[in-house]
């Protein structure tokens, strides 16, 4: 299905440009990078959405952006589906972010499990930089957030910003 795309494509960025619409080709370009989501949506339904190049609206549309970006840089470690009813461990990160989207700080508020701390810890210092908060940063350029990590077993876990429902028992 991809070559028949792509030869259709091909062939209508070469008319396109053999008639001299630029516009034509912009479209077909934007048309083409479409589809490729959409059919990359289809094949792996439950990876995380690509992070958004645009300023958050609120405070929880940035911990949407930050969590898939923790997600896809640390694919190994992601749960997909629906979380089990008793969950292992629950970590709770204070995070706090530059203007730039460095990590100026990050730490545990609230764990009861210190292996699934760590990971939580690590995922987050290998995400950087995060995507920056804009608007968000207070006076100092700034900002302060806190995330839940709900593991569904020792090693994979879920972000809350992103989370489903769990199951019931």
């Amino acid at each position: 299905m991809k070559t028949i795309i792509r030869t259709g494509l091909v062939l209508f960025t070469l008319i396109a440009g053999l008639s001299g619409c630029s516009s034509v080709a912009t479209v077909a370009s934007n048309v083409g990078s479409s589809i490729g989501s959409v059919a990359n949506r289809l094949v792996h339904p439950f990876s995380p959405a690509p992070v958004s190049k645009s300023p958050p609206a609120g405070l929880d549309d940035y911990k949407t952006q930050v969590a898939q970006h923790v997600l896809q840089h640390n694919p190994e470690r992601s749960y997909s589906g629906k979380l089990p009813p008793m969950l292992p461990a629950i970590v709770v990160l204070q995070i706090t972010v530059d203007s730039e989207g460095q990590l100026a700080d990050v730490e545990v508020q609230r764990s009861r499990d210190d292996e699934a701390s760590q990971i939580a810890l690590e995922s987050m210092r290998r995400s950087t930089p995060l995507p920056p908060p804009h608007a968000l940063a207070q006076a100092g350029g700034k900002l302060k957030f806190s995330e839940t990590f709900l593991f569904a077993d020792s090693n994979r876990y879920q972000i809350r910003s992103l989370a489903g429902p769990q199951t019931a028992d």
